[in-house]
């Protein structure tokens, strides 16, 4: 992906008093749940846990310990790394508060059910006491108990048995009789039917096993009566990268738009290797917008790496990008533009070739040795086997073995606007041919093109000289 096309997702956290500026380094969904995590301006690591769309807790943290959600989210959940488009559309809020933590749970109570309650407690194991969260849960599972609520006990315990599964009085509970008959509908009823009675249970289930095909299904569905649009949308790009099989992109992409613009959705779905101006019938209109506008290299940067797969409609897009284009960002992809070349030559644009070769044969003399530069453009060479400035670069690579014709390679260097490698070759034909005029003309020629007056001066002082001893000699 480009990144030079993706802005970073900038966050601001209101730590206590204090603004700190951060910038979101990666993100990790975990079905309901998700971490952001942020490096900050002043070089510090903050987490925050999100629950169904809305921030939980976070703080600033040294070690994100083995076994942690906060690692199992970053392990096993579907993880974005900046630079993403999707970023900030997985972020509701661009500017943070850290909630109290003394209040945090009494707070957490009048928005969420005990169980989900339970559950988030599960995700703050980063933040909290390993035994503090497990009271809390504790206390969950005897409150539903001393009401009578076995069903809501069972899923409780549940719970606290997948976070501390070391707990022997957790255990022991799980396994009591008085829960045989939960273990049994658990274990021999169908996923839809257990999610008619705990829907946490089957969606944290479906997520951790979303590989397998009914699951994966069974996820998806549940999502779209969630109007989860970022996670369906994650778990569809999730499993195109995973199979290479590219489904309901149509689908997909009008969900998509509801979060990211065309020019995010193309750089993304790039990023799972899908090539957009196949699937996307709006991408060739994008595209002409930006030429229209002379947004010449930004057109093309959206192309680079599927030049050699368009389909026949971006022919002239292709052609206008060639002729208008900067040479130096041609030279910085030349590898990418030999398809463009090529279909280029079969159209016959020989002298817009030419003029090309010629501004890209510059570009590349002023950064490498002659001979890299042939290596360089003998792709090239094969596709404009009648390229005059080829010819040229051709024969200054043989001229370079023949001491003898540094004048005629000078002058090659000359045409094309290599001054001091010019003056270097007449050089060093002054020294071959001390009394011959016409490589001290030609190095004050080049000093003139280079704009060093006194030394053009003093070169055709010796070439006067040398010609006015040449007449009477």
């Amino acid at each position: 992906m480009h990144k030079n096309l993706i802005m970073p997702t900038e966050i601001t956290i209101k730590d206590k008093k204090k603004m700190v500026k951060g910038t979101v380094i990666r993100a990790a969904i975990f079905a309901r749940s998700k971490v952001i995590d942020v490096l900050t301006t002043e070089n510090e690591r903050f987490y925050f846990i999100y629950y169904k769309n809305s921030l939980i807790y976070g703080d600033k943290l040294d070690l994100v310990e083995d076994g942690s959600f906060i690692k199992k989210a970053f392990h096993e959940g579907i993880v974005i790394e900046s630079p993403h488009p999707i970023l900030t559309a997985l972020i509701p809020n661009l500017s943070v508060s850290i909630p109290n933590k003394n209040k945090l749970f009494s707070q957490l109570q009048t928005h969420y059910s005990l169980q989900e309650l339970a559950h988030i407690a599960t995700t703050l194991d980063s933040f909290f006491e390993h035994n503090q969260l497990i009271k809390i849960i504790d206390n969950i599972f005897f409150h539903y108990r001393r009401e009578g609520n076995f069903s809501m006990s069972f899923q409780i315990i549940q719970i606290l048995n997948g976070f501390a599964p070391t707990l022997k009085s957790a255990k022991e509970r799980l396994n009591s009789q008085e829960f045989y008959s939960y273990h049994d509908f658990y274990k021999s009823s169908s996923l839809p039917s257990i999610l008619k009675k705990d829907p946490l249970y089957v969606e944290l289930h479906c997520f951790k096993n979303r590989s397998n095909p009914d699951e994966h299904a069974l996820l998806e569905e549940i999502l779209a009566k969630q109007n989860g649009s970022v996670e369906l949308l994650l778990l569809w790009l999730e499993k195109v990268e995973q199979v290479q099989k590219v489904e309901f992109v149509e689908k997909y992409t009008e969900i998509a738009l509801q979060l990211v613009t065309m020019r995010e959705w193309i750089l993304i779905l790039e990023k799972v290797k899908i090539n957009p101006y196949l699937v996307l019938p709006d991408a060739n209109e994008m595209i002409e917008k930006m030429i229209q506008q002379g947004n010449y290299e930004e057109a093309a940067e959206y192309l680079l790496n599927f030049i050699h797969d368009l389909p026949s409609s971006y022919d002239e897009i292709l052609n206008k990008i060639w002729e208008n284009l900067n040479a130096a960002f041609l030279v910085a992809h030349l590898d990418h533009f030999i398809f463009m070349l090529e279909q280029l030559v079969h159209k016959g644009n020989t002298k817009q070739s030419e003029q090309r070769m010629f501004q890209l044969v510059v570009i590349l003399l002023e950064e490498h040795g002659l001979e890299a530069v042939y290596e360089r453009l003998l792709p090239i060479q094969k596709l404009l086997s009648h390229s005059g400035v080829m010819r040229k670069v051709h024969k200054m690579v043989e001229l370079l073995e023949d001491p003898d014709r540094m004048m005629e390679l000078g002058d090659y260097y000359a045409e094309f606007n290599q001054f001091d490698k010019a003056i270097d070759c007449f050089f060093w034909e002054m020294e071959l041919q001390p009394q011959d005029p016409s490589p001290a003309q030609k190095i004050s020629k080049m000093y003139q093109h280079k704009g060093m007056v006194n030394e053009a001066a003093d070169y055709q002082k010796v070439y006067i000289q040398l010609k006015s001893n040449q007449e009477t000699g």
